[in-house]
């Protein structure tokens, strides 16, 4: 819902950073893959519950999913071939979308291991984040078959389909989570209810453009 507001103002100082780091042979996939080891420590600190350890790591990951887009935009591709940007842009979007799943997902499976006693809701929340991860890619793929793409929420590989529930959304969850762990239950079964919302407009939406 707010990523296309915040997207230019992250923009800004990410840039300014992929500008220095472009030519210094970091590439967009060795930053992804950094995102995704920080997100796997943060995993690890909120099952032992080092929360505030968590809360740090979980920020810095999300830096560098940010980060490897826009090198990847100010990166010219090595290869020879006429279309190596496109196959180099799609390679890292498939890394990125990976990665990112396997993080909210992972952190809501790490919360539920430090603490049993919320496995149910922890349970639910993935559940949520299925219907959500299943409709965004299902309808970007479709919309890759007719051709639709747009940039609103900045140069992406895929078409972006919007909801209430989106990247920004989740990360101040998992922030939420970090800051207030004895809410996660009513935090958890806010958010997943808004996840079956977001899917089910997606749902109506496909059915509008594709049905």
């Amino acid at each position: 819902m707010f990523d296309s507001r915040l997207r230019p103002i992250i923009d800004i100082p990410l840039n300014a950073v992929a500008r220095r780091l472009s030519g210094t042979g970091i590439t967009p996939n060795m930053v992804t893959l950094a995102g995704f080891v920080l997100g796997l420590m943060a995993a690890f600190a909120l099952s032992i519950r080092m929360d505030q350890t968590a809360l740090v790591l979980i920020i810095l990951s999300r830096i560098m999913d940010g980060l490897d887009g826009a090198i990847a935009r100010h990166t010219v591709p090595r290869s020879r071939h006429p279309k190596a940007k496109s196959q180099e842009s799609d390679i890292g979007g498939y890394y990125d979308i990976v990665a990112d799943f396997i993080f909210y997902s992972g952190m809501v499976l790490a919360f539920a291991i430090g603490r049993p006693e919320h496995a149910l809701m922890a349970a639910f929340l993935i559940f949520c984040f299925v219907g959500t991860g299943a409709s965004f890619l299902a309808y970007a793929i479709v919309a890759a078959k007719h051709g639709i793409n747009h940039d609103k929420q900045g140069q992406k590989s895929f078409y972006y389909l919007t909801g209430i529930t989106e990247g920004s959304e989740t990360i101040a969850v998992l922030i939420a989570f970090c800051l207030f762990p004895g809410w996660f239950p009513q935090i958890a079964g806010v958010y997943g209810a808004l996840c079956l919302i977001t899917t089910f407009g997606r749902v109506l939406q496909a059915r509008r453009d594709f049905g």
